[in-house]
């Protein structure tokens, strides 16, 4: 072997690095992964199933979820009891959404409209949202009603605290600006005020959101004979913890998949503000 002096500097030329092998970067990959930890413990769960440690009464093995979620999509039970659920949501938010932002713009914009509505909103949502279902059960009965009421109450609150706090932020110097340009009251609200709220009330669609399928799981547990919460308290009674646990998994999918639809319409309809995130 020859070693060659370097032209320039007339000494040995400096050793390469030693090249990395590649099992080691695809490794330090996987250890870089977001999705790394999750998968861990998803592998840890099922040796543990295997291994006996989990009884499937008190948990069952990742295997079993998966193949109970599959037979529930196949038999149509689970698309058919999903159905009644989100149009549950739907209604419930609906109604939630649009109450909360009446009485946030009766609120914001007036201070007379402040002195009535704000202090009962604020006392109410300080009650214990459990506590109300026996009232609503008593003023509304058993059937669809009070499950639809407590996911609109769920979802007002939100609406209507966030929604406020973007009225009463508008700056001061957006207003006059306005009126500089001769704008009428409603012109303003319209094309300045309500503008201006809009990403305070896109924040409090996603917790509204976020509280709508919270109260669902409380309101399916009254006397429901479908939904999401109907199978899991079948599934309670026979304890069948794969099914409980399908039912969890769609409840935090459709989460994700609601609040990701949220922030593509907030995308789209904030497209004007500036952002300081680097691209």
């Amino acid at each position: 072997m020859s070693l060659t002096l370097d032209a320039n500097t007339g000494s040995l030329p400096a050793a390469a690095p030693p090249a990395t092998p590649l099992v080691w970067r695809a490794l330090g990959r996987i250890g870089n992964s977001r999705w790394t930890v999750p998968l861990v413990l998803l592998l840890a769960w099922e040796a543990g199933s295997r291994l006996g440690l989990i009884p499937a009464r008190v948990l069952a093995a990742p295997s079993a979820v998966a193949g109970t979620f599959w037979s529930l999509l196949v038999s149509g039970e689970l698309v058919s009891n999903l159905l009644v659920s989100l149009a549950r949501v739907a209604i419930g938010l609906g109604i939630g959404v649009a109450v909360g932002t009446v009485l946030a713009v009766v609120s914001g914009l007036f201070r007379r409209g402040e002195t009535l509505v704000d202090p009962l909103m604020q006392m109410l949502r300080t009650l214990p949202f459990l506590a109300l279902v026996p009232l609503f059960i008593v003023w509304f009965g058993i059937g669809e009603v009070p499950k639809v009421a407590l996911i609109a109450l769920g979802a007002a609150f939100p609406t209507y605290l966030t929604l406020f706090s973007g009225i009463r932020a508008i700056e001061a110097k957006l207003v006059e600006a306005g009126r500089s340009f001769g704008l009428s009251r409603l012109e303003l609200i319209t094309n300045v005020v309500l503008p201006g709220a809009a990403p305070s009330f896109l924040v409090g669609l996603r917790y509204a959101l976020g509280h709508a399928w919270l109260s669902l799981v409380v309101a399916e547990q009254i006397n429901a004979s479908a939904g999401l919460g109907y199978l899991i308290n079948n599934a309670r009674d026979f304890m069948r913890t794969d099914i409980i646990v399908v039912c969890l998994g769609v409840y935090a999918v459709l989460g994700l998949g609601t609040d990701f639809l949220v922030r593509l319409l907030e995308r789209r309809l904030l497209a004007w503000r500036p952002t300081f995130l680097e691209r």
